[in-house]
């Protein structure tokens, strides 16, 4: 059984680093353990260490602050809630805002819009509580073998639907997410992009959803996770979300492989699960503490969830082994 306080004891351990193996569709991963560790010095050194090709074991020591390094952007924006106190507005990326939401000037932070471009082989490593990315994500396109522990993401344009994503993967393959704490994030804390995202770990992370802005105005975040690759193949195994809404997480794309287990969902205003067209998921020994609702109702991905002894039984004949069952 998932169990909480654990989980806290190791990702506020002070002085200690993430420790452990890949497991699940990440077993395998080894990012850049070849390498030598180095420490960057400056925001700009770790982005050029981050995007090159060179395998790099880079070591974590201080704040990196992305976030004035390229400017503000003044532009009209939207409010697509009416809410008080504190609704989101939203960046009308894409022509994202409908026609009637009230339009209003708006000034974000460039830098958190896109995120630092992550190359192959690269272990990303956070010194004790020191290693902080602030203001600026990390987007994995076509990268491989890469591994992210015990940092800190945050301050990504919160106020702003599309004001960044913490971590993004598109087409990436033997990626480890672990140990890692994101908070005040403006979409989604992790999201998997539309092309085939394969052998892919998420786990021992808390994702803390509170904000002073949200789409509800009760300082739950709602755009929390959105799985959607071809094909993705993710394990999403012993996190901690917090105080969210929405998508945690919302599923989809063709033939979407998701295992998620032992994780503990805790205050969230929405739902947690929510499984689309093409989705496969088996979900098993999770905690639902004070959640609205655990999964959608009206599901059109197949989802295995179970609740009871028995259900737990069905998956003998397929897994060799009993499934354990969901608290809520």
């Amino acid at each position: 059984m998932f169990v909480l306080g654990s989980l806290a004891a190791v990702l506020f351990a002070k002085g200690a680093l993430a420790v452990g193996s890949p497991f699940g569709y990440a077993t395998g991963t080894t990012g850049g353990a070849a390498a030598a560790q180095a420490i960057p010095t400056s925001a700009a050194q770790l982005k050029t260490w981050l995007e090159d090709s060179t395998t790099r074991n880079i070591l974590l020591d201080r704040t990196y602050d992305f976030t004035d390094t390229e400017g503000s952007v003044t532009e009209t924006g939207c409010k697509p809630w009416t809410c008080s106190p504190n609704p989101q507005l939203a960046i009308n990326a894409n022509n994202w805002c409908s026609a009637d939401a009230a339009t209003l000037s708006i000034t974000y932070k460039k830098a958190a819009t896109s995120g630092i471009i992550v190359g192959s082989n690269k272990t990303i490593l956070g010194k004790g509580s020191s290693g902080w990315i602030k203001g600026k994500g990390l987007r994995l396109t076509g990268s491989t073998n890469v591994i992210i522990q015990n940092i800190r993401i945050s301050d990504l344009n919160a106020q702003f639907v599309w004001g960044g994503d913490a971590i993004g993967l598109e087409g990436a393959s033997k990626i480890w997410i672990d140990h890692n704490y994101i908070q005040s994030i403006g979409r989604q804390f992790i999201v998997s992009h539309f092309d085939p995202n394969t052998q892919i770990t998420i786990s021992n992370n808390y994702f803390n959803g509170q904000s002073t802005y949200s789409t509800g105005c009760d300082q739950h975040h709602y755009w929390t996770f959105m799985f959607v690759g071809e094909a993705d193949q993710i394990t999403f195994a012993r996190n901690y979300i917090y105080y969210t809404a929405g998508r945690g997480p919302k599923v989809g794309g063709t033939s979407e492989n998701l295992h998620i287990y032992n994780n503990y969902w805790n205050d969230v205003t929405g739902h947690a699960l929510d499984a689309g067209t093409g989705s496969r998921v088996l979900m098993e020994g999770n905690v639902f503490n004070a959640v609205r609702t655990p999964s959608t109702g009206d599901s059109t991905g197949t989802v295995f969830a179970p609740t009871s002894s028995t259900m737990n039984a069905q998956c003998s004949s397929v897994l060799s082994r009993n499934c354990v069952s969901n608290t809520l």
